[in-house]
């Protein structure tokens, strides 16, 4: 069975087309989980391509997305396992990366899952988060949209500066 960071993924990428969201759930299981598991990164990268898509951000989406099926495609077997039907998802996401190339608005997609067991648990997500799974949504928040703007940037500025403190003082000891 799907971990639950791997629910919650699936429910905020289809349930509320929170890419930011994805993103910020899955990058956090990937860290506890060592950074080895490439396949996290995949999906990482497609919410990551979904979410510059969305703001017209047509290079952004086009580098993430062609990274993200690089990734997929070496890691299918782990799809599968996880109830992905990843062949199916590989066409989608060759056709979303053409429609970026050629600069087409943004539409959203949906990742085909094979599991009817997964598909419960998405539902169950859903509905504990306020909505229901595969419920059409309409207009997309602007705070959604505009998510990485919105949020409060102190952990990540302060891991940015000690991350350089600690390759300053390694060039120190080094000379």
């Amino acid at each position: 069975m799907a971990p639950r960071p791997f629910i919650e993924y699936l429910t905020y990428f289809h349930t509320f087309r929170d890419y930011f969201e994805c993103h910020e759930v899955l990058e956090e299981h990937w860290k506890e989980e060592g950074q080895q598991n490439k396949l996290w990164v995949g999906y990482i990268q497609l919410a990551v391509a979904m979410y510059h898509h969305r703001r017209n951000n047509f290079p952004g989406a086009k580098k993430q997305l062609s990274q993200a099926v690089t990734i997929l495609e070496m890691e299918r077997k782990q799809s599968i396992q996880l109830g992905i039907d990843i062949e199916a998802l590989l066409v989608k996401l060759r056709k979303k990366l053409s429609q970026i190339t050629n600069k087409q608005p943004y539409t959203p997609i949906n990742i085909p899952i094979n599991s009817q067991e997964l598909i419960e648990k998405c539902r169950e997500i859903s509905q504990e988060k306020g909505s229901t799974w595969g419920k059409e949504i309409g207009l997309i928040s602007s705070d959604i949209i505009h998510k990485h703007k919105l949020r409060d940037r102190t952990e990540i500025i302060a891991e940015r500066e000690y991350q350089l403190k600690k390759r300053m003082n390694a060039k120190k000891e080094g000379n």
